[in-house]
């Protein structure tokens, strides 16, 4: 897989990882989905082991880290992003034909809901680099809103 990095100096840089046929690397057989970078840490969508989930990837180390509670077999993850330091994943789900929030905690290595099932689109879901703020699009009344919330899936007025 070859990444390329645009934003405010000595950009674009392009990130290159060697192909690994066992698929403990970032670069499999498989696809690879909505690469998202935050830090040292790549996170995206892949198929590898039958259903899409997402993946962790710590590009100092070259190898994909544990997400232990994270992906279930009947749920399609979409979008991971992660907070600067690593500790928060955020993502939709879709389950059953109905999308929702999901914030993970590689500390507690707990996943909870932020916004429950529902039959309103939401995408593009994102995470502040100090994993206080998600900002996400859903749809509403034939219209896309962009939603603002704390860690914890209350909105932020502003």
């Amino acid at each position: 897989m070859v990444l390329t990095i645009t934003g405010c100096s000595n950009y674009p840089r392009t990130l290159n990882f060697p192909f690994d046929n066992g698929g403990r690397g970032l670069n499999s057989r498989n696809s690879e989905l909505n690469p998202y970078i935050a830090g040292n840490f790549i996170t995206f969508t892949s198929d590898r082991n039958g259903s899409q989930d997402i993946y962790l990837f710590d590009a100092r180390n070259r190898r994909l880290i544990d997400l232990p509670n994270l992906n279930a077999f009947d749920e399609i993850a979409t979008n991971p992003t992660i907070s600067e330091d690593g500790r928060y994943l955020v993502f939709m789900v879709v389950k059953q034909g109905q999308s929702g929030l999901y914030l993970y905690d590689r500390t507690t290595q707990q996943k909870r809901t932020l916004i429950p099932q529902t039959t309103k689109e939401i995408r593009n879901p994102m995470i502040s680099s100090n994993g206080e703020k998600i900002v996400f699009e859903t749809a509403n009344n034939g219209q896309w809103d962009i939603v603002v919330t704390d860690i914890r899936g209350n909105p932020i007025n502003n």
